[in-house]
């Protein structure tokens, strides 16, 4: 009897260490794992990279910067990378086909995880469906590369401005250039002074309270001009404003195009002289031969020639005239000396 309870308390005694042993075993395993859960609490998902970035099975997946996820494979599609993860079920609302996949760094030594933002307004993403991905953030590799060729380039800048090269090297290095900045900055500094004390046409406008009043009034005389002109007063704001007088000019416009448009086509005199060359050939020859009498004329040709050209001729008539004019005044006077009728009767 004492072996067989000896017996018992062994095999109590393994079972005891077998139990504290799984206990441990799981709260190793559930630390280990973390937040991520067991297989059954998992599901999985997938996303796609045209460069990974050395992502790998086991590296982390997290939302809005938790981890609830890891990596279970990276293969090629393509010319891109699949990448397929597990997430907590506990997440799966969180993550829909408005949220985004990217590629984050867990460090500053490279090691790469999965961030997605969390999009509660979308549709629940399916399991081993894809989650949108987007522009991954420059890696530290790229920053380093960026940040060694803008130094290499300010380095260059550098050494072109000791050089003296472009305008900035030469506003460097050439003291003519400094001399004559210097000069212009004296020369601005006597322009100041100059308008401050009220000198010139500019300090006085400057400093003069009289001519800025005048050009208050002058612009408050616009002013009212312009008022005046927009209510309609005066010729100007007449022509502005008044629809009859716009309706006036468009009629003359109108009358005046439809009597070009009978020019043109010929109509009335001045048509015909416009369109007509037997008319104008009229005028043309009637033109010229006034133009060869007026050359008779001023030549002495013919009776009215010797009368604009010859003195005599003209004295002449002029003394015949002067004796008709003193015969008809004598008749006037005593008509019997000069009208003596006698009938005689045979």
């Amino acid at each position: 009897m004492p072996r067989t309870r000896s017996l018992a308390w062994s095999e109590l005694k393994i079972g005891l260490l077998t139990i504290v042993g799984i206990v441990v075993a799981s709260a190793t395993i559930f630390s280990v794992m973390g937040s991520r859960g067991f297989a059954w609490q998992r599901y999985t998902l997938k996303t796609k990279f045209s460069n990974v970035a050395g992502l790998k099975s086991g590296s982390p997946v997290r939302v809005a910067g938790v981890e609830v996820g890891s990596v279970t494979d990276v293969a090629f599609n393509g010319d891109a990378v699949d990448v397929t993860f597990e997430l907590n079920k506990e997440v799966r609302p969180r993550v829909t086909d408005k949220s985004i996949a990217v590629l984050g760094s867990v460090s500053l030594l490279g090691l790469s995880s999965v961030d997605i933002s969390p999009a509660s307004s979308g549709t629940t993403v399916p399991d081993n469906g894809y989650v949108p991905s987007g522009k991954t953030a420059p890696a530290l590799a790229d920053v380093t590369a960026s940040a060694s060729e803008g130094i290499t380039e300010l380095t260059g800048l550098i050494k072109d401005l000791r050089d003296g090269r472009g305008s900035a090297g030469k506003f460097v290095t050439d003291d003519k250039l400094y001399t004559d900045l210097q000069q212009f900055v004296a020369a601005a500094g006597d322009v100041t002074r100059t308008l401050r004390s009220g000198r010139g046409t500019a300090g006085r406008l400057i400093n003069d309270p009289k001519i800025a009043n005048s050009l208050q009034g002058s612009l408050t005389n616009l002013e009212e001009m312009t008022r005046r002109i927009n209510s309609g007063e005066g010729s100007i704001g007449k022509l502005i404003n008044d629809d009859t007088f716009a309706r006036s000019m468009s009629s003359a416009t109108e009358n005046l195009k439809t009597l070009t448009e009978r020019l043109n086509r010929g109509e009335g005199t001045a048509g015909k002289l416009v369109t007509d060359p037997a008319l104008f050939n009229q005028m043309k020859s009637l033109a010229d031969r006034l133009d060869e009498l007026t050359k008779h004329l001023n030549d002495g040709e013919g009776t009215v020639g010797q009368m604009l050209k010859d003195k005599r001729l003209y004295e002449n008539i002029n003394s015949a005239v002067t004796d008709v004019r003193d015969l008809v005044a004598a008749i006037k006077k005593d008509p019997k000396r000069y009208l003596n009728v006698r009938v005689s009767i045979f």
